[in-house]
């Protein structure tokens, strides 16, 4: 078992470029914690990839299965936990919360920079997208569109103009 999370750690920290995450396992998983381990393995490798493929973002994050939470949740900190729900074990929670643990909605700079809408970067990219009335909007420690906040907002391009958008909210000082 320590053999297969030696190499599981090493590949994750090869695929992920500059965000890394190790994801915390008891010693003698349950049969629910062994399935929800695969499960959030797969979502974290997938959105790690995606990240490492349209941001030079960097963080070191620590995953837990914490069966408490409703759904997923992050922190500036680093710390992602997700919850027993199997349907929030996706790829786009994962990035949702990833997003977290980079500033978003968790820092006074996301906060004033959504107040008074000053994304110099970000809102042209919206733009080029979506068109010149197109403006971040956020609420409630989340930003839309593309903050990738409901399953029913996911898709491919979604995805990559979310790791984008977030990537150019950083280089506007998120």
């Amino acid at each position: 078992m320590r053999v297969s999370t030696i190499a599981f750690l090493t590949y994750a920290s090869a695929a992920s470029g500059a965000i890394t995450w190790t994801l915390q396992k008891a010693s003698s998983p349950t049969s629910d914690e062994a399935s929800a381990y695969l499960l959030i393995e797969d979502a974290m490798r997938l959105a790690v990839a995606r990240y490492a493929q349209y941001s030079d973002a960097s963080k070191t994050i620590k995953v837990y299965y914490a069966p408490g939470v409703p759904t997923a949740e992050a922190n500036y900190n680093g710390d992602l936990r997700f919850g027993s729900d199997r349907a929030y074990m996706t790829e786009r929670t994962a990035m949702h919360e990833i997003s977290h643990t980079l500033g978003v909605g968790q820092t006074a700079a996301f906060d004033e920079r959504c107040a008074a809408n000053n994304w110099p970067t970000a809102t042209p990219l919206l733009q080029s997208w979506d068109g010149s009335s197109a403006r971040i909007n956020c609420g409630g420690g989340h930003f839309w569109p593309y903050g990738l906040n409901y399953e029913t907002e996911w898709s491919e391009t979604n995805g990559n103009r979310h790791v984008q958008l977030v990537d150019a909210m950083l280089a506007d000082g998120l």
